[in-house]
């Protein structure tokens, strides 16, 4: 007998990717992928930012990447560092 694993996380506990793609993208595919944040860097490439819910979620953004025929040139999981108030003693 198997057991299913449910690796699905709630969307403000999902890891953040950053997902850089050789070419500009317009903003407007913002939707289109899923309403990650859309940057464009002075070197050409476009920053795809945001949470991905599950294994799945991400490969179905990269199913689209390969959808437009941009090359991918990285993806990295973006560490969380706890955020610090200032002028907070711990």
């Amino acid at each position: 007998m198997s057991k299913h694993h449910d690796t699905a996380t709630p969307a403000d506990q999902a890891p953040l990717y950053e997902i850089r793609l050789k070419g500009h993208l317009g903003r407007e595919w913002t939707d289109w992928f899923g309403g990650m944040a859309v940057a464009l860097t002075e070197d050409g490439d476009t920053l795809l930012t945001g949470p991905v819910a599950d294994q799945a979620a991400l490969f179905g953004l990269l199913r689209k990447v390969r959808d437009l025929g941009l090359p991918l040139v990285s993806i990295n999981e973006m560490r969380h560092e706890p955020s610090k108030t200032t002028g907070e003693e711990p």
